[in-house]
């Protein structure tokens, strides 16, 4: 796994700042206002930090953004970051600081003067979030990042406050690796065997081999993965931190799809590797619940599958039999993800009972169409824990945007030959998709369906991360179990 910056807390300490190597950083107020810090940094550099607090680029800047003085006269550092943050900045905006930090010092070490500035915990979590690069399949791997000390006036109390934090920022670094790592070495016997050394920080694994699938009659699953080499898996993950029923996360793990003998066109075919990303983010989700230790009763279950053409590959127009008994109509075989899903689904629901499921998939081309890389759709039938969702997720600046179900939808997927078929046509893709895994919820389970096409990986920066897998929905989540289902 990627290692994320060290980061520790420690007493606000202004003498022997000019020693200090690496990179430094300081808050300054919107207004201007100096810390102690900031007027010792200010008189080391005779006066070059406060010329730039009072300059027209201040002004302009953002909140959680930077300006920069390179090679300072007077200190050791390779360069200050001026990081403009009020006292009492949001969630979002201490993020921000702390990602601003974490790209200007890159491998280098970072002293950051914090001091009176609320969230500090936040503040490194930003700085471990967007110091993560995945480097584990070049020749030469990058090093980890050099340590950060972050001087706040009560270091006992964000460290505290940080092991939560760093739990989350842990979780969401292995969803990035799983989600970066090409098809020939995340095959599904890999990403199984990642799965089992979790067992290692407290949780429960167990694995289904196809044998085991079969007589459990999960045909929809098993013929995605027919065409493939590699065997197709069911890997259950179970954190008990309470009694009762579990929320049940389900995970769309695609270790590869080709669209099978529906085969996708070659141009951005090697993208695919990243169709196992609701698989990773469930995955990541209960890394970090049992990394917090969460008072919590939660099962992480994903079908792991490979979608190949081949001589034993299903065809369009095959029919099979899902785990619940209804038979599938096969119209297309790149629609392979909710016939994984729909037996995973019913196998959550048959063997944990849960109180609620959400299940997460990089499933629809039409949600991107739909909401581009902003937001992930969202299918529910129960307004309250859809509600619930959609709070979790603005508080942690998760992009989600509900869309509709209902019975003019679902009569599209009607078949002549079965009880139901795999695709439903072109409009309103995304909507027909969670129809058909609605009709594989059971009566009076309350669910959600998070369509993540758009956003498990993107091909820009953002604030918290680089192109690439961005490990959306663990934070999210991690709240939704805090919020809803801790006791």
């Amino acid at each position: 796994m990627t290692d994320l910056r060290a980061i520790s807390f420690a007493e606000v300490a202004l003498d022997g700042l000019e020693q200090a190597e690496g990179r430094l950083a300081v808050l300054v107020t919107p207004e201007g206002t100096l810390s102690p810090g900031a007027r010792r940094l200010n008189r080391l550099t005779k006066g070059a930090l406060g010329r730039a607090v009072e300059s027209e680029a201040w002004g302009k800047l953002a909140a959680g953004e930077a300006l920069s003085l390179a090679w300072p006269a007077g200190l050791s550092a390779e360069g200050i970051e001026i990081v403009k943050l009020a006292r009492r900045p949001s969630v979002a905006e201490a993020r921000k600081a702390g990602a601003t930090m974490a790209r200007a010092a890159g491998k280098s070490a970072l002293t950051a003067l914090v001091e009176v500035t609320r969230l500090p915990e936040e503040i490194a979590l930003g700085l471990a979030l967007r110091g993560y690069a995945f480097t584990a399949r070049k020749s030469e791997p990058a090093e980890v990042p050099a340590a950060a000390v972050i001087m706040v006036k009560a270091p006992d109390e964000a460290e505290a406050a940080h092991a939560a934090a760093r739990a989350v920022a842990e979780g969401i670094a292995f969803t990035r690796d799983l989600v970066s790592e090409p098809a020939n070495v995340l095959t599904t016997i890999e990403f199984a065997a990642r799965l089992e050394a979790l067992r290692e920080i407290g949780l429960e694994v167990e694995v289904l081999e196809e044998d085991q699938l079969e007589k459990l009659g999960m045909g929809a699953l098993l013929g995605v993965g027919m065409g493939s080499a590699m065997p197709s898996k069911v890997v259950t993950m179970r954190w008990k931190g309470a009694e009762g029923a579990p929320l049940a996360l389900i995970g769309k793990g695609v270790v590869f799809d080709t669209g099978g003998i529906s085969l996708k066109p070659a141009a951005g075919m090697e993208d695919m590797t990243m169709d196992m990303g609701g698989a990773g983010t469930v995955s990541g989700v209960m890394k970090t619940l049992a990394l917090r230790k969460a008072k919590a009763h939660v099962v992480g279950m994903v079908g792991l599958v490979e979608n190949m053409p081949s001589h034993m590959a299903q065809r369009p127009g095959d029919i099979v039999t899902s785990m619940k008994g209804d038979t599938i109509e096969v119209i297309n075989t790149d629609a392979e993800g909710r016939l994984v899903l729909a037996d995973v689904m019913w196998h959550a629901q048959e063997a944990e009972k849960p109180a609620a499921m959400i299940d997460l998939a990089t499933l629809t081309g039409a949600c991107i169409v739909a909401l581009g890389h902003e937001n992930a759709g969202v299918f529910s039938n129960d307004d309250g824990l859809a509600g619930d969702f959609i709070k979790a997720a603005q508080a942690e600046g998760e992009g989600a945007w509900r869309l509709p179900l209902g019975q003019a939808y679902d009569d599209m997927l009607k078949s002549q030959k079965a009880d139901i078929k795999n695709v439903g046509g072109r409009p309103a893709g995304a909507i027909t998709a969670a129809q058909f895994l609605q009709r594989f919820v059971q009566e009076g389970t309350p669910w959600i369906h998070l369509d993540i096409a758009g956003v498990a990986q993107v091909s820009k920066d953002t604030d918290l991360s680089p192109k690439g897998a961005t490990g959306w929905g663990v934070m999210a989540l991690d709240r939704l179990v805090r919020d809803r289902f801790e006791g």
